[in-house]
């Protein structure tokens, strides 16, 4: 059931929020402000506003399923085969379906390309994507798979790790429709945070996605690339993170809140 909770929370979630998505992706990749990236978003038009939707769909929905019933699951297996103290083991299950979860980067890999208006002449769907990208063989579906890694793991283990103590904090919930506040609450502020956290992280995995072909360079290069870009200022790596943040609150919200439900009436 934690598999199924996970994968319907991600489908809510994708629905309402993939246009806000967007409008951050075009900051992550070229450094606009947001309302240069929301125009670049209009004058697209409204056809292209759901394109590349799939990709996070399918990859999203097997993601979040893969994180909460991953995690249940290495929890139990770890807590049952070692006598390590429960935190220990519940962060190691955390990372471990973080890391899991990295084998779906070819989806996030092919929506970062369908995003990027400077490859709409290229391709017109998700099939065509990775069609392409077959030529340049597996590796090339892979292309960005280190800020991955870099962060699934710890934000998995800080996500699982501080969702108790957060909730903890808030007003004690006497209802049914509270305890859905404060998940949403709770899901929200920590979604929020780590994705502030690992902003810059994820802006050089989208400059390393964006490219077809072509070297291979190591995130520690396209990082240095990218802060010499914006002028060396920590400020402008964290274009777009207002959004990010405004836009984390309301999806992990919606995540948790949802998955709570859920789980309660399964």
């Amino acid at each position: 059931k934690h598999y199924l909770c996970g994968y319907c929370a991600a489908f809510t979630n994708i629905a309402v929020t993939f246009p806000i998505q967007k409008v951050l992706f075009r900051q992550q990749l070229y450094g606009l402000k947001t309302k240069d990236a929301v125009h670049q978003l209009q004058k697209d038009g409204i056809r292209n506003l759901y394109r590349g939707i799939l990709p996070p769909l399918m990859q999203k929905t097997t993601t979040l399923a893969l994180m909460f019933g991953l995690y249940e699951d290495f929890s139990s297996l770890l807590h049952s085969h070692t006598s390590a103290p429960e935190l220990l083991t519940r962060s190691m299950a955390a990372v471990l379906a973080g890391t899991t979860e990295a084998v779906l980067t070819p989806f996030e890999r092919v929506q970062t390309l369908l995003q990027d208006y400077k490859h709409h002449d290229k391709f017109t769907n998700t099939y065509q994507a990775f069609k392409v990208l077959k030529v340049y063989g597996m590796r090339e579906y892979y292309r960005g798979l280190v800020p991955i890694l870099l962060r699934n793991g710890p934000s998995n283990a800080l996500f699982f790790g501080l969702r108790g103590p957060i909730k903890q904090c808030l007003p004690e919930a006497t209802s049914y429709s509270a305890h859905l506040v404060n998940d949403f609450i709770c899901g929200g502020l920590l979604g929020a945070m780590l994705g502030f956290l690992f902003f810059p992280v994820n802006v050089v995995k989208t400059r390393m996605q964006a490219q077809i072909g072509g070297e291979f360079q190591s995130f520690s290069k396209v990082f240095e690339k990218i802060w010499l870009e914006r002028d060396r200022k920590l400020i402008h790596l964290f274009r777009g993170a207002h959004l990010n943040y405004h836009r984390s609150v309301l999806s992990w919200g919606i995540i948790n809140a949802t998955y709570e439900f859920l789980l309660k009436l399964l």
